[in-house]
């Protein structure tokens, strides 16, 4: 009989033990199913966003502000159109913030980074935001750079 309590018990261990790595991995990944009531919408306009992703995190000063929900394609004028989804305990953002893609280290993940600004009037839910920085792309660079050393020799 002591036998097997101590099987019972340790399957309870290890069952307690995928269960932990389970909740772990999926709040690693930003799949937790929390739910998220008090948020709002605001929207971004990027040229481009280039390894973006939905889920990336939105920041402000450092800290994670929000997600990314949605991106897709502005048909009118042929642009990214990114749906953030931001804590109501910062729904009073100017109507001139800031929004850049930036890069978690030199290869990491992108994320977007909201740049206060200094009008009295505040973004209200389903709000844009028109001043927008979009990614770097380090392709682009190297190519700008390679096409200036080519032009300068052939001077």
């Amino acid at each position: 009989m002591q036998n097997r309590t101590m099987e019972i018990g340790v399957g309870l261990f290890l069952l307690a033990g995928i269960l932990a790595l389970l909740l772990l991995a999926l709040r690693v990944s930003g799949l937790s199913p929390t739910a998220s009531t008090d948020t709002y919408k605001l929207y971004a306009n990027f040229d481009n966003i280039a390894g973006l992703t939905v889920r990336a995190k939105v920041t402000m000063a450092g800290v994670t502000i929000g997600k990314v929900t949605a991106i897709d394609l502005d048909r009118d004028n042929y642009m990214a159109r990114v749906t953030l989804q931001l804590e109501k305990a910062v729904d009073n953002l100017p109507t001139d913030s800031t929004a850049s893609i930036l890069t978690a280290g030199l290869l990491g993940e992108k994320y977007i980074g909201l740049s206060v600004g200094g009008e009295d009037t505040v973004l209200k839910d389903g709000g844009t935001i028109h001043d927008t920085q979009s990614s770097l792309v380090l392709e682009d660079l190297i190519g700008k750079f390679l096409l200036n050393t080519v032009s300068k020799d052939a001077k």
